[in-house]
């Protein structure tokens, strides 16, 4: 029933190093996260947008064809085009092999937002690779895969912005909320004050 108060402060610093990130914000749900997530990638990319105009206005991302709507509507959010990229048969994940040929069809894209599906990590190394091969920022939903790992590392650590959801269907829950996670302070306070009232 609050933005902030003891118990939210341990809740945070107990799943940043969980997972192994410096910051994570709590917030009203995945959802939330998400959008906060793709706005900060969003004016990264491409500066503040003037007044009445979302961050990603004019821009492609990449995002999961496979994922709940939460994902993607972010994008629209900031005025982006979504370019869903193809998934793959071992995880219902992003296929990395369509996301290069993504980047060969539109190689000035420069955020993807990956979803980590039904607890299942996509593989998200490769996409981190290709990610950082084309200078692109990533958006991680782990939103349904706290506590799941890609070769050892928790998910929720390779994006550049990257949240979880507590929402009541999740593996860990408080019947909602959600967090964004980082190692970046300045966007941790960034999205602290915004979610704040400013």
């Amino acid at each position: 029933v609050s933005t902030v108060g003891e118990n939210i402060n341990i809740v945070e610093q107990q799943i940043a190093e969980f997972i192994g990130r410096k910051y994570a914000v709590g917030l009203s749900s995945g959802t939330a996260a998400l959008h906060l997530a793709v706005k900060l990638c969003g004016e990264q990319l491409y500066g503040q947008p003037k007044v009445g105009h979302g961050t990603l206005e004019g821009h492609k991302v990449f995002c999961s064809d496979m994922t709940f709507d939460a994902t993607v509507n972010p994008v629209a959010y900031e005025g982006g085009e979504a370019v869903f990229i193809d998934t793959e048969y071992d995880t219902w994940n992003m296929d990395p092999v369509a996301l290069e040929k993504a980047f060969e069809i539109y190689p000035d894209v420069k955020l993807i937002v990956v979803a980590h599906l039904y607890g299942t990590p996509g593989k998200i190394r490769e996409i981190r690779d290709i990610a950082d091969k084309h200078g692109a920022l990533i958006v991680e939903d782990a939103a349904e895969s706290l506590g799941a790992a890609y070769n050892g590392i928790q998910t929720g650590c390779f994006g550049d912005v990257s949240i979880v959801s507590m929402n009541g269907n999740k593996i860990i829950t408080g019947s909602s909320g959600g967090m964004l996670l980082t190692d970046d302070k300045e966007a941790a306070d960034k999205v602290r004050k915004r979610t704040t009232q400013s």
